[in-house]
């Protein structure tokens, strides 16, 4: 269902509609227990397109991963790839839950502490990427958050680590890192990172819809920052 849920994600970040519907998609109920796991696998995704494209989801998804925070907490000894999932998702959920209500979706952090980024300067490139890429839901422009600060000061190391990816034809990997540099000032201009995720896609697309995801979201974000720079005369 993981699957099915992210392809139904990756059309309604192509535009089109206020509303985005992805549970309806799939044709299950929120309190389904397989959706509810698969809702924790893709995380925050499963509101992409509220916080990506701007849509308003529908009650039964936002019911969906309020279900599947309460269902699935991270315990004290969680790793970062799950206590920073377990954050996105509840920063995904106040920004949908704001959209649904007719207001606008807010950009600040849910309540409590964020979790701790300090593997982020101290692992490897080579784990560093490995790690980003399993909470690749996170790379949202215009949702800041201490994990993307972090990512901010690798931008050459998650470059390497995305490069590693592709040449091992990991595609899931490869679309995870592309999509934390489409959010990340400082990628060398070497990196063809354009190129890069459509290669990505070319590759990796067609067996694993989350790799389209991450390519589509990653595409979004790069579209976003240059009409910000036409914007600003830049």
């Amino acid at each position: 269902m993981v699957q099915e849920f992210a392809s139904a994600v990756v059309p309604a970040l192509r535009g089109g509609g206020g509303r985005s519907d992805v549970l309806g998609s799939v044709l299950t109920g929120a309190d389904d227990p397989v959706a509810l796991a698969a809702a924790r696998v893709l995380g925050a995704d499963v509101l992409a397109p509220c916080t990506l494209a701007g849509k308003t989801p529908t009650d039964a998804d936002v019911a969906l991963v309020g279900a599947a925070v309460s269902a699935y907490p991270p315990g004290s000894g969680a790793s970062a790839a799950t206590a920073w999932t377990h954050w996105g998702m509840c920063a995904a959920l106040e920004r949908a839950r704001a959209a649904g209500a007719g207001g606008t979706a807010p950009p600040g952090a849910p309540d409590g502490a964020a979790p701790a980024t300090d593997w982020v300067a101290a692992e490897s490139w080579q784990r560093v990427t490995h790690q980003l890429a399993q909470v690749a839901s996170l790379a949202v422009p215009g949702m800041p958050s201490a994990l993307a600060d972090a990512v901010a000061r690798r931008p050459v190391d998650l470059s390497r680590g995305f490069v590693r990816a592709v040449r091992r034809r990991d595609w899931l990997q490869a679309a995870g890192a592309g999509r934390w540099l489409a959010t990340t000032e400082g990628v060398p201009e070497s990196l063809c990172l354009d190129t890069g995720l459509e290669f990505v896609h070319h590759m990796g697309a067609a067996a694993d819809a989350r790799v389209a995801l991450h390519v589509r979201a990653a595409r979004l974000a790069r579209e976003t920052a240059l009409l910000a720079q036409d914007r600003a005369g830049v």
